[in-house]
């Protein structure tokens, strides 16, 4: 019982810090994860038949000389939003039954901060996290340093994560 408590106190902790709420408690193979892989594989292809991945198509949309990205982004936000109400209007579970638990976020300042500094890097190198392993995997070798310098962006945030404005 006490452990229960220990790991909901732990959850609602990190609920907070938005980290991992959503952690299945299941243990399977490793092998199990090859699903994932897979997905990943076929997000790639088809963020690359898309374009999404173009660094000319990102420029232009920093640009705002065309609607492409916007009409992609705007139609992912659409079907998370028709997704996010169907698991909460018909209690939807995982397909292992797990519960699907929403957490109230609360604004703040450093979101704003971390808002621009993402878009900046972005409009900079014509890339975010997700498309980088794509970009890498059509052959742009240089999109390397991209992945690295988000590597060191990620441990020098975590570094002083307690120390910025949240």
């Amino acid at each position: 019982m006490q452990q229960n408590n220990t790991t909901k106190d732990d959850l609602e902790i990190r609920s907070l810090d938005t980290m991992c709420v959503n952690e299945s408690k299941l243990e399977h193979r490793w092998y199990h994860n090859l699903k994932y892989l897979l997905l990943g594989i076929f997000f790639g292809i088809v963020f690359t038949k898309a374009e999404v991945i173009s660094w000319f198509r990102i420029q232009e949309m920093f640009r705002l000389q065309s609607f492409h990205m916007y009409g992609i982004i705007g139609s992912a936000i659409f079907v998370a939003m028709i997704s996010i109400w169907l698991i909460k209007k018909f209690n939807i579970k995982t397909i292992y039954g797990e519960e699907i638990v929403f957490h109230k976020k609360e604004f703040n300042k450093g979101q704003i901060y971390g808002g621009l500094i993402f878009g900046f890097g972005w409009a900079v190198t014509g890339a975010c996290p997700g498309p980088l392993f794509a970009q890498i995997g059509t052959g742009a070798t240089a999109v390397v340093v991209t992945l690295l310098s988000a590597i060191a962006g990620t441990w020098v945030y975590g570094y002083f994560r307690e120390k910025l404005p949240h």
